[in-house]
């Protein structure tokens, strides 16, 4: 008679660890642990299972469909443990591990990254990666274990929390203004060059905004990131549509058209449902409410009467 299959959670750990990253190093490194230490885990998994978790090519470990519904009795595991973990430590020492937040170019470098040194005085045993090229991450395949997005996910198990309205309005440098024709109307924008992102790699809806000022303005510089966007105009380029909550720092930009242009577009927090009572992801949730809530002035501009962001959360 066989013996039914036997293996740890410590087997475990290194096979979801694999699975998120796709490399070997990655992972190691992650676990600190060494290369030759996790291929001989992944190894010896497959061996007591009987099935092949991952397809080995030259770009790393991709899941096999049996690897796929293995993922989901494993994170099952690790949620419970990281729970358990949690009611036998404080609450500080609970927060252990490490978080991959995507988030969009403007938010993580203009707001996120002015709040890293209060994130690391209150969590200082979590570590964070930052990824700011959200088109390519997917918390489905656990490429993130956090999103900020500019849409509300739309069907699937996330959990999803507005953090905050922003605004948007078109800007221009004092000088580029100085000698550029006057602008007293919306066709008058139709005689200046706009700065823009390129309309095939917008990754969301929420960023297509042109059209929203007027169906006819064709951009003359493209770029897929906004802080180029950003340089470009305070240099003189053309006009561009720019978040206030950075927009606003650069005395050399002058808003076109205020009183009567003016967009709004919302941040969201998301993760995979199953994740969301992980300490150390609802760590980080935690500290983005409080510190956007905290800088709401910073996100929404005096020139708008509202009262402030309406904050909702959603399991769908």
């Amino acid at each position: 008679m066989n013996n039914p299959p036997h293996f740890t959670w410590d087997d475990l750990q290194f096979f979801l660890a694999v699975a998120r990253t796709g490399q070997l190093s990655t992972a190691a490194r992650q676990l600190r642990s060494s290369h030759a230490t996790v291929s001989r885990r992944i190894d010896r998994l497959e061996f007591t299972l009987k099935v092949k978790l991952f397809e080995r090519n030259p770009r790393g470990y991709v899941l096999t469909a049996m690897g796929t519904r293995f993922v989901e009795t494993a994170e099952r595991m690790e949620q419970e443990t990281e729970r358990l973990r949690a009611d036998l430590a404080d609450g500080s020492m609970a927060q252990r591990g490490l978080v991959r937040l995507s988030a969009p170019e403007g938010f993580a470098n203009f707001f996120f990254a002015t709040v890293l040194p209060q994130f690391a005085a209150q969590h200082p045993h979590l570590s964070l990666e930052l990824v700011t090229i959200q088109q390519i991450m997917s918390l489905s395949r656990k490429e993130a274990d956090l999103s900020v997005v500019l849409d509300e996910p739309k069907g699937g198990p996330y959990f999803a929390e507005k953090l905050t309205d922003y605004h948007l309005q078109i800007y221009g440098s004092r000088d580029y203004l100085a000698k550029a024709p006057a602008i007293t109307c919306r066709e008058d924008l139709l005689e200046h060059p706009f700065v823009s992102y390129i309309e095939e790699m917008i990754f969301a809806p929420g960023l297509d905004y042109l059209g929203d000022v007027h169906p006819r303005i064709k951009p003359q510089f493209q770029s897929s990131s906004i802080f180029a966007q950003l340089t470009a105009t305070r240099n003189g380029l053309g006009l561009c549509i720019l978040p206030y909550f950075f927009a606003s720092r650069y005395p050399e930009l002058v808003r076109v058209l205020p009183e009567e242009i003016d967009l709004k577009r919302h941040y969201w927090i998301t993760c995979h449902r199953d994740l969301k009572q992980a300490p150390r992801v609802r760590a980080v949730i935690d500290f983005l409410r409080e510190a956007v809530r905290g800088e709401d002035t910073r996100f929404v501009p005096p020139y708008v009467t509202a009262a402030g962001p309406a904050r909702r959360a959603r399991e769908s």
